[in-house]
């Protein structure tokens, strides 16, 4: 189905539902690992478990939106762990869906390769869980704002 440029999409994040999931789930773990283990191995491994979920809901929390549309500029903006980065259009080398085997299926990618005005090449990889949705349908957003590139 064709979208106009006001009909589609401007950033793509984690869910946050899962993101709370990953949260709570870390707490319960915590908790239990602190509160119900007698084995001091058994502890330690459930608290680091505790830990890693947690990690992982901080991490996805703090780059939302993971990637976005920057209508004013004409591009892109990525949020990362380091930040947010914006990307001009012409900076943006080839958009593209790569599929990847994963656990017995073939998955799609979405792929950014940007070069930088000082020359630097960025390979940016998006799946699922960082957009929220089909990475094929984000493509197609970008692909309606003319941003997948020359390449692609």
């Amino acid at each position: 189905m064709l979208m106009s440029a006001d009909e589609a999409p401007l950033e793509w994040s984690t869910p946050l539902g899962a993101v709370i999931a990953l949260a709570a789930g870390g707490l319960a773990l915590g908790v239990a690992g602190l509160a119900v283990s007698t084995e001091p191995a058994g502890r330690v491994l459930v608290c680091v478990a505790a830990l890693g979920l947690l990690l992982t809901a901080a991490s996805a929390l703090r780059q939302r939106p993971r990637l976005a549309v920057d209508k004013e500029g004409g591009g892109i903006v990525v949020n990362r762990l380091t930040g947010r980065h914006g990307y001009a259009r012409s900076e943006i080398d080839r958009a593209r869906l790569v599929r990847y085997p994963r656990l017995g299926r073939r998955v799609p990618m979405l792929e950014i390769d940007v070069r930088t005005e000082d020359g630097t090449e960025r390979l940016l990889i998006f799946g699922r869980w960082d957009l929220g949705t089909n990475p094929e349908d984000v493509f197609d957003a970008l692909a309606v704002h003319r941003l997948v590139g020359r390449g692609q």
